[in-house]
């Protein structure tokens, strides 16, 4: 039985939504492999099925230890290339926090930020309208256009601040 917390807007728990979400950026994968006369392979789909399912920011090293799970024979350099591939095909960005190692999201429908645990590592999304409209403040301030941004946010979560006071 889901959890109140699990249910989306529209009433889908957020694993069916995942699940849809991920069948439609599979779709909009095959088409841009056509587009570039690629082959969809058995390899490739898996790959790109598990990282859309992942739901978060995940490194090369972490995809691969999760795809093994599912099909043995696919090396680190098909993990590379394919993350490449999911790259050049817009489906996914690649962040370098803090620590400098490349993580992979895929690329949603709305514009987020990132809060990054320094202790445990944890990478928290979050939406704040008052920095978006203090970003479109300082644009018109410089007389500039603003085009896109990133913000990174460094500090302690939650979770391990509460296991500090215990």
């Amino acid at each position: 039985m889901p959890r109140l917390s699990d249910i989306t807007p529209a009433g889908r728990t957020s694993d069916e939504q995942r699940r849809t979400s991920t069948e439609e950026r599979m779709l909009t994968f095959h088409a841009r492999l056509k587009e570039r006369n690629l082959k969809s392979t058995g390899q490739r789909d898996d790959i790109a099925r598990v990282f859309f399912d992942m739901g978060r920011h995940i490194s090369a090293e972490e995809l691969y230890a999760e795809v093994k799970k599912i099909n043995p024979h696919v090396g680190y350099a098909t993990i590379y290339r394919t993350l490449r591939l999911l790259k050049e095909c817009a489906l996914l960005y690649e962040r370098h926090f803090d620590e400098g190692q490349a993580r992979y999201e895929a690329v949603g429908e709305r514009h987020h930020d990132h809060f990054i645990c320094e202790r445990c590592g944890k990478i928290i999304e979050f939406e704040n309208e008052a920095i978006e409209r203090m970003q479109e403040i300082v644009a018109s301030q410089l007389k500039a256009m603003l085009t896109r941004h990133k913000m990174e946010l460094y500090g302690i979560c939650a979770e391990c601040l509460a296991e500090q006071r215990a």
